[in-house]
């Protein structure tokens, strides 16, 4: 898989240069320069909706466990920065947010569980906000095969999800659990979380909640809506104005491709495709559009690198502090001996 992960990932970058020669690099340099300082407000305005899951994903825990709001946006940025920049088919954030919450005492079933359905309101989410997209595109551009294959690719979707759904109900990751035990980050995660048969248990439990359900998708919709955020900004900065129900249609087509495209790092080369064909719908020019692509991608950087550095970090100090506290129990275990043998 990895293989074939980076040599999506070569493809995609070669692509990426292709288009932006094509489109005369001049021109896409021009448009992203006319952004200006106004690029500082685009990244800012992404770190809203990150902030707005983080704060939202504290509903899927139980009232009685301590949930501080730091410690869950903080957690969360450093899965956006997993997600948009490692590639781990999107899961990766996953893993890495249940392991910061677990080796901070957060028992492990309840942040298993909590980021399992987590996942799943956002796909959910994600899906009906690519109807909203679909919507607005039949709506002001008619119908065309755009909105044809978007729509069937949200039915595939909604089908896949509630599959999920029911597998979950099901006991899905007690049925797994011999088949990710066999990988060593698999079995690492599901001793992590306390076991399969608690996490599924967990899961089960919170799904009855049926108000922290709520809460999480509504919070999780208006993040997706409030993304749109980006795009309307940039093209503001370009001095290029668009209208709102435009911008809402760009974010959530072009996150509808790169959720399709998980297998490419990033969504390298496609996100820029996707965004030259749809700006062609609604009247943006290729360079205009690639240059919103590579806005998207500075941004990524920005807020990405400095969360796999943080998560480094976080790695580091609790490997400092367990092999302190395995010298520490090795350091007590030979007082004890030592003790023992002069009272011998």
């Amino acid at each position: 898989m990895r293989i074939v992960g980076f040599s999506a990932l070569v493809i995609g970058i070669g692509l990426i240069v292709a288009l932006v020669v094509y489109q005369d690099a001049g021109d896409v340099a021009a448009a992203i320069a006319a952004v200006g300082w106004g690029l500082v407000i685009v990244i800012v305005s992404r770190m809203v909706p990150i902030a707005l899951d983080g704060y939202v994903w504290r509903f899927l825990f139980p009232r009685d466990i301590e949930r501080p709001v730091a410690l869950l946006l903080w957690a969360r940025w450093i899965g956006e920065g997993v997600n948009t920049l490692m590639p781990a088919f999107q899961v990766g954030g996953a893993l890495v947010r249940t392991r910061l919450l677990v080796v901070r005492g957060v028992p492990g079933r309840i942040v298993g569980a909590s980021v399992v359905v987590d996942l799943t309101l956002s796909t959910l989410t994600q899906l009906l906000f690519t109807l909203v997209g679909v919507g607005l595109l039949l709506a002001h551009y008619g119908n065309n095969d755009i909105a044809k294959g978007a729509g069937a690719g949200v039915a595939l979707g909604l089908i896949l999800v509630i599959c999920f759904c029911v597998f979950q109900h099901r006991g899905l990751f007690t049925y797994l659990v011999g088949l990710v035990s066999r990988v060593a980050k698999g079995r690492d995660w599901v001793n992590a979380v306390g076991g399969a048969e608690a996490l599924d248990d967990e899961i089960r439990q919170l799904y009855r909640r049926c108000w922290a359900l709520t809460f999480n998708a509504a919070g999780q919709m208006l993040a997706w809506v409030l993304g749109a955020a980006e795009i309307w900004l940039a093209l503001y900065f370009m001095d290029i104005p668009v209208t709102i129900a435009d911008a809402l249609l760009l974010e959530s087509l072009i996150l509808a491709v790169r959720a399709a495209a998980f297998f490419v790092p990033g969504a390298v080369g496609v996100q820029e495709g996707a965004f030259v064909l749809l700006g062609a719908v609604i009247g943006i020019g290729p360079e205009v559009a690639l240059a919103l692509s590579l806005i998207k991608r500075v941004r990524e950087l920005v807020i990405g690198v400095p969360a796999l550095l943080a998560w480094q970090l976080a790695e580091g100090k609790h490997l400092f502090s367990t092999r302190r506290r395995g010298a520490a129990d090795i350091g007590g275990a030979g007082e004890k001996t030592v003790v023992q043998r002069s009272s011998d």
